[in-house]
């Protein structure tokens, strides 16, 4: 794991990130639909995951049309990138404003194949950040946050260490793991046998 923080941080510094410390932005679970739905998803997905892009085009809206909107499923977002660019998107994700958390999420995850696969993934990443509403300012500061980079790479951890998960997406279900994406109905069905 030290390995992986090492990369991760070297990886930031290459992009020529400052170094000044900034502790305004704390990892925070990101949460769609109600907070006291019956049923909580918990995602573990990086930006720069293909299958997790799919999932989010595919999959999650029929969930969260069917069980989201009407208050039987809560979805919490959490980060687990495998290299510098996932790592990037995931620090930038948690530092635009809460409220336009999710609109930058589906952004990041309907977009993927455009930036990811472009000449330039952080730069285009950082263009995608600005019309989020953050300034070059606040990204350098985001990007320089060791705390929450730190924070991160201990959500991927838990997440390896305590449900062993290794791959993208990983889900709990009510604490029933799902790895991968699949159909909506795989998800549907596991969602039904929760509200039973």
């Amino acid at each position: 794991m030290k390995k992986i923080v090492r990369f991760i941080a070297l990886s930031l510094a290459l992009v020529g990130v400052s170094q000044i410390a900034n502790a305004d932005v704390k990892y925070e679970e990101r949460v769609l639909g109600d907070p006291n739905a019956p049923v909580t998803m918990i995602e573990y997905a990086s930006y720069t995951c293909p299958h997790c892009a799919d999932f989010h085009t595919k999959v999650l809206p029929q969930i969260k049309k069917d069980f989201v909107d009407t208050g039987k499923v809560k979805v919490i977002f959490r980060d687990f990138p495998f290299e510098r660019v996932g790592a990037t998107a995931a620090l930038l994700s948690r530092c635009v404003d809460p409220s336009r958390y999710l609109g930058f999420n589906d952004l990041l995850m309907k977009q993927q194949s455009q930036w990811a696969a472009s000449p330039n993934p952080v730069g285009s990443l950082l263009k995608l950040a600005k019309l989020a509403g953050l300034s070059q300012e606040k990204i350098d500061s985001c990007l320089a946050n060791e705390k929450l980079l730190d924070e991160i790479v201990a959500v991927r951890k838990e997440a390896m260490d305590k449900h062993g998960f290794n791959s993208t997406p990983s889900f709990l279900i009510n604490d029933e793991k799902v790895v991968g994406s699949g159909e909506y109905e795989r998800f549907k069905s596991i969602i039904e046998s929760k509200l039973d």
